[in-house]
């Protein structure tokens, strides 16, 4: 079947934007019919941003016709249960109720969140909480864990000995992660681990070995430093999408709270009966005994 001009016209921009952008007022064409119900090109718009990434990248021209077809037959699904009254069916009128409700939650939380969630509010939110830290610490370091007290000074006198190559009697004599790679732990902040071996890992210096083994759930250990840097604080680029984490769950999270706190709620127990209020206390906004006076020097 020839396409109309239009379509041809929206189909063939560059790099799928024919499918990534709303239509222009006015030009927002039926693409077909399935039983008198519409389909139009602001809804294969619309559908083609729900897919993966990766899909969202095909050609307009190989993407549209699969994602119209695919329409049609939901279209054509949608029709047939309707006529079959399958709306009426108590289950499945239950779980439309159900989505219609998930949808209307979503809408309103996502409205709620969005002020914290423009650049503006993350740029704003960067250099309060990120911009001014200090910079922080850490220290590359290698090691050699052994499960007993007794393997741990064996492999540290070896290490301690001149010429001795530190990377490999880690994979010699470690049972640790990491052996492999010498004992290798990379870069790491102090919080990154367990505080014993922090708190010894960064008291030493590029070069030196601890001077006995660091004992903690996971063994024991023989630290050697390799670096120490100090890292300033990440550039907003970096740091924007843990930005935007923490403000859509602290967002989530206060209008969740300020929903509920307006909302008349009642309780019921299991028989249907009102639960009812615990009896007040007569320590009820009561205040505290006032402090004694203290005697005179």
């Amino acid at each position: 079947m020839r396409r109309p001009a239009l379509w041809l016209a929206l189909l063939m921009l560059p790099g799928g934007l024919a499918l990534a952008q709303a239509p222009s007022p006015g030009a927002d064409p039926v693409v077909a019919r399935v039983d008198g119900a519409e389909i139009r090109l602001s809804e294969v718009q619309a559908e083609a941003q729900r897919l993966p990434e990766e899909l969202r990248g095909m050609p307009a021209p190989t993407l549209f016709p699969l994602l119209l077809d695919q329409m049609i037959t939901q279209k054509a699904i949608t029709a047939a249960a309707r006529a079959s009254n399958l709306a009426q069916d108590p289950e499945v009128a239950a779980r439309l109720r159900r989505a219609e409700e998930e949808t209307l939650q979503q809408a309103l939380i996502t409205r709620a969140v969005a002020p914290a969630m423009t650049e503006e509010a993350l740029r704003a939110r960067y250099q309060q909480e990120v911009a001014g830290r200090t910079a922080e610490e850490e220290v590359r370091a290698r090691h050699i864990l052994v499960p007993t007290e007794a393997e741990a000074r064996a492999a540290l006198a070896e290490a301690r000995r001149d010429g001795a190559d530190f990377a490999e009697i880690a994979r010699r004599r470690s049972t640790g992660p990491g052996s492999r790679e010498g004992g290798d732990l990379g870069f790491f902040k102090r919080a990154d681990m367990i505080p014993a071996f922090a708190e010894a890992a960064f008291a030493m210096q590029p070069g030196e070995i601890s001077a006995t083994p660091v004992r903690t759930q996971f063994g024991w250990h023989v630290i050697k430093v390799e670096a120490r840097r100090a890292v300033p604080p990440p550039p907003f680029e970096e740091a924007r999408e843990s930005l935007r984490q923490r403000a859509f769950e602290e967002g989530v999270n206060a209008a969740v709270e300020r929903i509920r706190a307006a909302a008349r709620i009642e309780r019921f127990n299991l028989d249907g009966s009102p639960q009812r209020a615990p009896a007040p206390s007569l320590l009820d906004g009561a205040a505290p005994p006032a402090a004694a006076p203290q005697p005179r020097r």
